[in-house]
């Protein structure tokens, strides 16, 4: 009996610590693939965003992604006839410098918003520049109630 004992003691411990190791796993997993440009495409995407209009904005992330990584900057951007013109990224002294990148095939010309984000711009480093109007995400919808359980008789 001792014995069955000390067994089922074992088994339980190692299914307990196998468990955890696979939720660890899981939550890497999750996390891969991950960045502040995919966080804030994936609220846009499920939330929508409101039409972004022609003037100066002050408070937009501007992405730089290139293999899987990604980097996001506080920036302005000036819009001009529902497309890109001029981007800054906000320095830590508060002042501004204007983006400035070799772009492939002129990639940064005539780039419109797309519910809440610029279409992409590609440098001749191949990375992959995005404008992000968080200020134009949509507000969360509220989920659905549920209806009570019947009551026991």
């Amino acid at each position: 009996m001792r014995e069955f004992i000390v067994l089922l003691f074992t088994i339980i411990i190692f299914s307990y610590t196998f468990s955890q190791t696979s939720d660890v796993g899981e939550a890497k997993k999750q996390k891969q693939g991950l960045n502040c440009y995919n966080k804030w495409a994936a609220k846009f995407e499920e939330r929508g965003a409101d039409e972004v209009k022609d003037g100066v904005y002050t408070d937009v992330i501007i992405t730089i992604r290139n293999k899987g990584n990604a980097i996001c900057y506080s920036g302005k951007v000036e819009i001009m006839d529902g497309k890109v013109n001029k981007f800054y990224i906000l320095l830590e002294d508060g002042n501004y410098e204007e983006f400035r990148k070799t772009w492939k095939n002129n990639s940064n010309q005539n780039k419109k918003i797309i519910n809440g984000i610029s279409e992409t711009m590609i440098t001749i480093q191949n990375e992959l520049v995005n404008i992000i109007f968080p200020s134009k995400l949509k507000p969360k919808k509220p989920k659905p109630k549920q209806a009570p359980e019947p009551p026991e008789d």
